[in-house]
This record gives structure tokens, sequence and C-alpha cells, in this order.
């Protein structure tokens, strides 16, 4: 399978599903946000709400020819204002979906996380890098590389529930985890190596669930059968892994764009842990990475609204 054809999947299923999404898009007053936002629509991934200077971006949508016919716009002074207003139709349940515009990534998180009691759940926010990799046989996810810069080990642990989440909401199965170090042995001198064996025992007395784990493993051996064979590492993770933790953000942003720049492979990315997804799209992207990003936003929406519990 190429690996254009794991993002048309995805894309596919989100439009495919018929659902009534709304999705908040804070200050799209750029041409690549605001035309992602209407190509989503387009394809029928969602119904976004513009929130931001009106004037600003009608201005945007006329100098690029993106039709904004029959779109709700919600006009504000500047770009706090946007993201305040896109988290408060998060809250107010007129949205199930946020999606960055042309503002600060910091900027949107810190109404996402305190804004009149933001989107907070009880789990720690974390971002995953959904990875078409060539010659990788499946979708990598890869957390955190943009968030978190030096979790620690709870976090880990939640950055762990929040991917496995979300792989399991797309539908692609019990995922393997591997736990990234520079080795696979136990060393005191390489605190990740420590980290990584307690997030296995966390998994293996149920503390962190739905997932297979283990490490710490090494890059080559987490993705490489032939490496795991030849260190003689034997586990259902080694070799085969379909998300991959890494120790630090600075470690998981190095991967992630050696993969995107020296490998080509593409990188769509969300934030997991609020109420709802958030799309973080960079102006980088391509088209079809930020549609994929829109999609894999709208598929996990979609689970997180039918496992809502029922009122009695």
């Amino acid at each position: 399978m190429s690996t254009t054809d794991r993002f048309e999947q995805l894309i596919t299923a989100a439009t495919a599903a018929h659902a009534s999404r709304v999705c908040a898009v804070a200050h799209p007053c750029d041409e690549v946000s605001l035309n992602s936002a209407m190509q989503a629509a387009k394809l029928g991934v969602f119904q976004p709400v513009l929130v931001g200077p009106e004037a600003k971006i009608r201005k945007v949508a006329q100098e690029h020819d993106i039709d904004l016919n029959g779109c709700t716009i919600i006009d504000t002074p500047h770009s706090h204002a946007s993201a305040e207003a896109a988290v408060a139709e998060v809250q107010a349940g007129r949205a199930s979906l946020l999606m960055k515009g042309s503002l600060h990534s910091d900027e949107l998180l810190s109404a996402v996380l305190s804004y009149k009691g933001g989107l907070r759940t009880e789990r720690r926010i974390s971002h995953v890098f959904i990875m078409n990799v060539p010659n990788y046989d499946q979708l990598l996810f890869i957390t955190d590389g943009a968030i978190n810069i030096f979790p620690t080990l709870c976090e880990k642990a939640d950055i762990i529930r929040n991917a496995i989440d979300l792989h399991l909401a797309l539908g692609l199965g019990t995922p393997r985890v591997a736990i990234l170090s520079a080795v696979e042995q136990i060393t005191e001198k390489i605190p990740s190596t420590i980290e990584a064996a307690a997030l296995c025992k966390m998994a293996d007395r149920g503390q962190i669930q739905g997932g297979i784990l283990d490490g710490p493993l090494a890059m080559d051996n987490a993705i490489s059968p032939e490496a795991a064979e030849i260190k003689g590492i034997r586990s259902e993770v080694a070799g085969y892994a379909q998300i991959l933790l890494v120790p630090d953000l600075e470690a998981g942003n190095m991967l992630v764009k050696n993969l995107t720049f020296l490998s080509g492979a593409d990188a769509a990315g969300i934030v997991l842990g609020a109420r709802i997804p958030i799309i973080l799209t960079s102006r980088a992207d391509s088209e079809r990475t930020r549609l994929a990003s829109c999609a894999v936003a709208a598929l996990y929406s979609d689970s997180l609204l039918r496992n809502l519990p029922v009122a009695n």
C-alpha cells in the first residue's frame, strides 16, 4: 500500500461517516489555514465555524479565491479573542472539534487550558504525529514531539494512554507501543531506560491499558525485525512498533523532521487529552497532510461522542 493510500483511507473514512461535525477554527487569517478548513468542509469532513476578524478573513478569501458561501463567521478583534471564542464554542456544545488557524499554538492551547475552565480532562494534553513513512507497512504514531518538553513518568503514562486511545478509535487495532531510548538495556546512566521499564510494569499492573508495551528499545530494534533479531530481543513489539514514545520533545521533533525531510514521510498531527481533539497544522504541510489531520480528528471526535456516558 502506498503512503498516499493510507492517508486517503483516513480521509475517505471521515467523509463516508456522514456525521454532523462542527469545527471551531481559531483565527483563520491566512490562505493556508482558511483554505484547509474550507477544503475539509467541501469534502464533508466537518462544517467550519470561522472565529476571527471577519474583515480580515473575507479579505484573505477574496485574495485567494476561497468560497465562504454559507459559512458561519464569529467576528473577533484579535487572535487572543479568537482563541477564547473558539474554545467557548466547544464549551457551549456548538462545536466538537477545534482547529488552529494563523495564531501561535501556545496561544490556542492557553485558552484550551484556562479560559473559563478550559477544556481540561484528567489527562495530560499531548500531541501525536501520525506518520506515513515510505517502506513501513503501517501508520507510525510518534509522541510527543510538539507539546511536552521533558515529560515526567506520570505524564509519559498519559501520553501513551492518549496515543493508544487514538489508535483504537481509528480502528487500527491493539497498538504495539515502543518506549524509545538510546539503548535497549536498563541503565541508571540513561534515565529514560528506567522510565521505560517502569511504564512497562505499569502496563503489566493495568495502569496503562489497551496496548502492548515494551521498552526500553532503540529506534532500530523498535521498527526493524532484523535489528531486533540481531540484538536477541524477543517481544511482541520489537521490530513491529506502531506507536513510538520518545524520551522528550527534542528527540520527537528531530525524529519526525528526519523522517519527513530525509525519508519522504508525511506527518499529520493532532492534540489529545482535552475534551475534544485539536487540529494543529503547519504552513509547511501539504494540502493532503492537512486534510489527513482534519480526518483523524474527525474520526476521533466521533469515537468520543459514541462513548459518552448515557444520561439516566
